[in-house]
């Protein structure tokens, strides 16, 4: 079965704890995770991330620190449309801006998919290497948030039914 789900890590690890989206995808990765999803860090390669979103998924599941909206390591699920994503202003290939990669995708005629963001409040993105203690304590959480996603409100039509 080719994969159909993108689960994409985003973000730096030299930042702190902006290395969220790639810590929760390496332990996501050790895993076990269903044939109709893929699970890649992508670090900060942005535009990588809109080439490969070219190739038309049905879902993309993004992991990544989120502005400090919370408490340092407060973890949340939000649903992105079309409406959420604005003009790119200009594309760096180093970029990591969600809106702005999602923007770049539907500029080169690519089509926005279901997408979620599975992020955590950082408590710092100072130049630093490792999470803080609140935000290493929501990995797991994120790890089993991703895979009730994949196994449920992802999961291909007709999955977990008896044959």
């Amino acid at each position: 079965m080719r994969p159909r789900v993108l689960v994409a890590g985003i973000g730096n690890m030299f930042l702190g704890d902006d290395g969220f989206g790639p810590e929760v995808v390496r332990l996501l990765s050790a895993r076990p995770v269903p044939e109709h999803a893929r699970v890649i860090d992508y670090g900060i390669r942005g535009l990588h991330l809109a080439y490969e979103l070219l190739d038309g998924y049905d879902a993309l599941v993004l992991v990544d620190a989120l502005p400090a909206d919370g408490a340092p390591g407060e973890m949340r699920v939000l649903e992105v449309g079309p409406e959420h994503v604005e003009e790119a202003d200009g594309l760096d290939a180093h970029s990591m801006n969600p809106t702005s990669v999602l923007a770049t995708l539907v500029a080169m005629g690519g089509e926005l998919p279901r997408t979620y963001v599975v992020g955590c409040t950082p408590l710092s993105t100072e130049e630093s290497l490792g999470l803080s203690e609140p935000v290493a304590a929501a990995l797991e959480p994120a790890v089993a948030t991703i895979t009730s996603l994949l196994n449920h409100e992802l999961a291909p039509a007709g999955a977990g039914e008896e044959k």
